[in-house]
């Protein structure tokens, strides 16, 4: 769709001629999204673009009568990646009576997925957390809309399947990965690909933060793998870009989780990074409808939430599809249930999402009452000196495997 008829329908049933809402009622009128971040400790160098960008689209919207009449209120909170803090940050936003929560962390949704559970709440876990909440029939109430760590990394194992001229019989594939639960969590999916095609998995784990990469290039010149997958973030792929340089390791058969921005690439210099890959699960660059309007509408009336170079990373767009997605649920929610948008009937909402691209800026999600992560599509893409450039369309490929995994994985699930 358009993105103008887009924003146009998240305001369909505002009340005519309304083009602002006052204080006074906001503080009872809003819908409220919390975002329990890390902005202080291991995840700065995302959190800034993506509650920025959170921000930029609800004044977008808010400029064109909210949803349904009523503003949204973005409610940003640091909890530093501390489990407990996040605990402290959602039963805090929840006196003050918000629903919907986000916490960008897996160790923190990991703690806090239980409370939400047992209260009935919403979870947005997109791009982190539980892998197997995707089932929303054990998991009622978590969204990990977009691809989970599990349909990420097995569509990268797509990808070099199809590289290798569709058989993966003596190919190598090293996996690099920060060993806590972020780098951890695609071990098993690689393993249960390993023994269906054939490939020869090869582990090494990095050390955090991430910096001490020296002898895990060594092994890998030695083990001499086809394709090296990386679950590292940040400053780990500056690291890894000069030890592959030093070790002889072609950075054209490097394939990055999605967590590799533009500040990364200028980092690794961008004619050293030419020909690196990346899974991603967003469009990347600003030729995008969405934000272009956010540019012409937000920033040109100096109501930008943070600094407009900020719009020039793909974790910008990464939020704007999160938060995209969370408020077409609430658009959805405010149609079918009207308003309050309740837990019961935001669920609804986020249930409703039929092939939903915000206009180009993700691959089409639908999300059902089964699957709470819309499809899981991802796609690779090669930087070529100067952008980024997509290799495959929209992909999500082993779906049957990683189901089998999720269902496993989700039948031992119990709210206590």
């Amino acid at each position: 769709m358009k993105t103008k008829t887009y924003v146009k329908r998240l305001a369909a049933a505002a009340v005519m001629g309304l083009t602002s809402l006052s204080a006074a009622n906001a503080a009872e009128d809003t819908i409220k999204f919390g975002m329990c971040y890390d902005l202080s400790k291991t995840y700065t160098f995302v959190t800034p673009q993506i509650t920025q960008a959170a921000q930029d689209l609800a004044t977008l919207t808010n400029m064109k009568g909210g949803i349904g009449g009523h503003e949204i209120e973005i409610i940003v909170q640091d909890h530093g990646n501390e489990p407990q803090r996040g605990i402290e940050c959602y039963e805090k936003l929840k006196r003050e009576g918000v629903f919907v929560f986000d916490m960008l962390s897996t160790p923190v949704s990991i703690a806090v997925l239980p409370r939400i559970m047992k209260d009935k709440n919403i979870l947005i876990q997109s791009l982190v957390g539980r892998g197997d909440a995707a089932d929303g029939s054990v998991f009622s109430q978590i969204f990990p809309v977009g691809p989970t760590y599990w349909g990420q990394a097995a569509n990268d194992i797509a990808y070099i399947k199809e590289q290798s001229g569709g058989d993966m019989k003596g190919v190598k594939v090293g996996f690099a990965y920060l060993d806590y639960p972020f780098g951890q969590e695609p071990i098993e999916i690689l393993k249960t690909l390993a023994e269906k095609e054939g490939f020869e998995l090869l582990l090494y784990p990095v050390p955090l933060p991430g910096s001490d990469q020296a002898s895990v290039w060594t092994k890998v010149r030695r083990d001499k793998p086809d394709y090296v997958v990386a679950w590292l973030l940040a400053g780990g792929h500056v690291v890894a870009a000069k030890e592959m340089k030093r070790n002889g390791f072609p950075i054209s058969n490097y394939i990055s989780v999605n967590w590799l921005n533009e500040v990364d690439i200028a980092n690794i210099g961008a004619e050293a990074a030419i020909g690196l890959k990346r899974g991603t699960n967003v469009a990347g660059g600003q030729d995008l409808p969405i934000i272009q309007e956010i540019l012409a509408d937000v920033y040109g009336e100096g109501k930008g939430a943070g600094p407009v170079e900020k719009i020039n990373d793909v974790y910008y767009n990464t939020g704007l599809a999160i938060y995209s997605a969370a408020f077409e649920a609430a658009r959805l929610a405010m149609e079918q249930s009207g308003f309050p948008v309740t837990p019961d009937s935001m669920k609804a909402g986020y249930e409703s999402i039929v092939d939903f691209d915000a206009n180009g800026l993700f691959a089409p999600i639908t999300v059902t009452a089964d699957d709470h992560g819309g499809g899981g599509k991802t796609r690779i893409e090669m930087w070529d000196g100067k952008t980024w450039v997509p290799q495959q369309d929209w992909t999500a490929a082993y779906t049957d495997v990683i189901w089998d995994v999720v269902k496993e994985s989700s039948s031992k699930f119990t709210v206590e």
